[in-house]
């Protein structure tokens, strides 16, 4: 479409040609992709993020259009005028969506250069991941981030319509407010107007969102930025998006069918996938028992068995004298393995060292009996209880280490995923959630010597567990609840203490007394004394849930604008030095150099 003013708007998207508009014209607006000289006639591949679609410049019908197509390069920004005709059937690509299809070009408007790349805007690319990062603009036009940021939003989407659904209003929280340091580090933010005073940025907006249900508005949910100073991993930013969500008179069982719901509508949304319900629910205690993690991958079975009974007395005295000193011996039936060499063996024997293991004991179960260097240290009617606790068949591989429980449990959940993939049991089509449930409460801090929360100091312990608070501390179950999928953690929450009294306990059993609760926490307490009711929620790592819809590495490859792992960006410099006039203003000396 052209205006009285001469000004071009695009009347179709580069993606959205098809033989229904063969005679059209047409307006297109992109970016170059690349372009070919076949003797004469000139061809372009348009492309914007609906698609690409070829362009046709002929020196016969538009001799000036064609003239200027010869000074294309990758990238450059074009407005095109032209008609809609039919590729000759040996260049249609049935791999594109506009494939039978092309616009030969009347007129030809160029609306930008660009520099040469410094790497190619396609999925497949050999630039590292620092220098994608420093050209981040260009990143983002590769056809797979485009994919995965539009997943981003579809995601997004079919949340809030559901959550709109079911009663939830999308409510904001502070993003300045004061440091409770009691998780990760803050991000602290100085005061201008108040010298000498800091605001911290949310890790969470956990104490907004209760207050909401005080407040009583009942259902509420935000997607949100939070922020935390902490060591960053391929599934950690410093700046993060969450699902946030509360519930006022809500229990347990139906949080969870909510939740289910919500699920299965994303995932049929943004995939086409259907989830099975209800998900698979397992105790903490259970999970580290069958799984040796929390998290634990339930696409397939290889569960951990625990033989401290049968090797107790064992003459193998490596997992005797362990099992003496109040370790644990747990097995894993690597099922099919037995034809691992002793390489690959000794492979997996290094790798649960860097884990801690001081060592990996395996059997092999063939035809002609069970094959192992200690083999010779252990007696038939252990050999009998092994093979029946952990159901050994010829063809299989036990794999057995004796330690003290959290490293035996992290080992061979390692073990396990790798047997896994070995057997090709994982498969990235597979979505299989699990709850898990009942945690500890509390957990004691050697380095600290108090004990501290697991989750937060706001969760209630189960109603039965509240007097151990004040007499077996470690043995109170907590009302909280993970929500795993593929082996990660990908939203957690709980049940809130919402009386002054329990919340005062929990606070007391870790070592808050009432002068640092009433400065830390005087806002929540004096809150739930005015008619608070009973109330829980949950929260989800949006970006690691995006990510594992994608497909993708790092939630780096589903954010727009990451960090790297030194929590710096690459595209604009930051964090960076500012204007020592700024620092005077915010009242701040810095220590160590000389100011600019």
């Amino acid at each position: 479409m052209i205006d009285h003013m001469g000004h071009w708007e695009r009347t179709h998207t580069c993606g959205q040609i098809r033989a229904s508009d063969v005679d059209k014209e047409v307006i297109l607006m992109g970016w170059v992709h690349s372009a070919r000289d076949h003797g004469g006639i000139i061809f372009a591949d348009l492309r914007d993020r609906y698609g690409t679609c070829q362009l046709v410049f002929n020196p016969q019908r538009a001799p000036d259009a064609h003239r200027s197509a010869r000074m294309l390069r990758s990238e450059y920004v074009l407005a095109v005028r032209g008609i809609v005709g039919h590729r000759p059937p040996e260049t249609v690509n049935p791999r594109m969506a506009t494939g039978d299809v092309e616009v030969v070009v009347e007129e030809m408007r160029l609306l930008n250069e660009s520099l040469s790349l410094p790497f190619a805007i396609e999925d497949d690319t050999d630039a590292s991941e620092l220098v994608r990062l420093q050209y981040r603009i260009l990143d983002l036009r590769r056809p797979i981030m485009q994919r995965n940021l539009i997943m981003r939003h579809e995601a997004a989407r079919s949340i809030r319509q559901f959550l709109h659904a079911e009663g939830f209003l999308e409510l904001e929280t502070p993003f300045l407010t004061r440091s409770t340091p009691e998780g990760a580090r803050d991000y602290l933010v100085p005061s201008r107007v108040n010298p000498q005073m800091f605001y911290a940025l949310p890790q969470s907006p956990q104490l907004f969102k209760q207050l909401f249900m005080i407040a009583g508005y009942d259902r509420y949910f935000q997607i949100v930025r939070c922020f935390r100073d902490e060591d960053l991993r391929k599934d950690r930013q410093p700046e993060f998006t969450q699902l946030d969500m509360e519930m006022a008179f809500i229990h347990r069982s139906a949080l969870f069918d909510l939740i289910e719901r919500m699920m299965a509508t994303l995932f049929h949304d943004v995939l086409g996938v259907t989830i099975r319900l209800p998900f698979k629910r397992l105790s903490y205690h259970e999970a580290i028992a069958r799984y040796g993690r929390d998290n634990p991958d339930t696409r397939y079975e290889l569960m951990l068995e625990d033989v401290s009974d049968i090797l107790r007395g064992s003459r193998f005295r490596a997992f005797a004298e362990v099992l003496q000193n109040g370790g644990m011996a747990k097995g894993l039936n690597a099922t099919g393995c037995a034809g691992m060499s002793r390489r690959e063996l000794d492979e997996l024997t290094a790798q649960v060292s860097n884990l801690g293991a001081k060592g990996l004991a395996w059997i092999k179960v063939g035809s002609g009996g069970w094959q192992s260097p200690i083999l010779k240290f252990l007696e038939p009617t252990e050999i009998n209880a092994l093979a029946q606790r952990m159901e050994a068949r010829e063809g299989d591989l036990l794999l057995l280490m004796a330690d003290e429980p959290h490293t035996v449990n992290i080992s061979l959940a390692y073990l396990r995923s790798v047997v896994a993939e070995r057997l090709g049991l994982v498969s990235e089509n597979q979505f299989a959630f699990a709850w898990i449930t009942d945690f500890p409460l509390l957990e004691f801090s050697e380095e600290e010597k108090r004990w501290t929360a697991m989750h937060h100091p706001f969760t209630a312990p189960m109603d039965e567990d509240i007097p151990r608070l004040s007499e077996d501390p470690g043995k109170v179950r907590a009302q909280a609840y993970d929500l795993v999928l593929n082996g990660n953690e990908i939203g957690g929450g709980s049940i809130r203490n919402y009386r002054k009294d329990i919340q005062e306990k929990v606070f007391n059993v870790l070592g808050i007394g009432p002068e640092e609760a009433q400065e830390k926490f005087g806002f929540l307490l004096q809150a739930l004394q005015f008619g608070a009711p009973p109330h829980g929620g949950i929260a989800f790592g949006f970006d690691r849930l995006v990510m594992i819809l994608c497909n993708a590495e790092s939630i780096r490859d589903v954010i727009p604008f990451p960090k790297t792992q030194k929590a710096t960006c690459l595209l604009t410099g930051a964090p960076s030095r500012v204007d020592p006039r700024q620092l005077e203003e915010l009242h701040i000396r810095l220590r160590g150099r000389v100011m600019e």
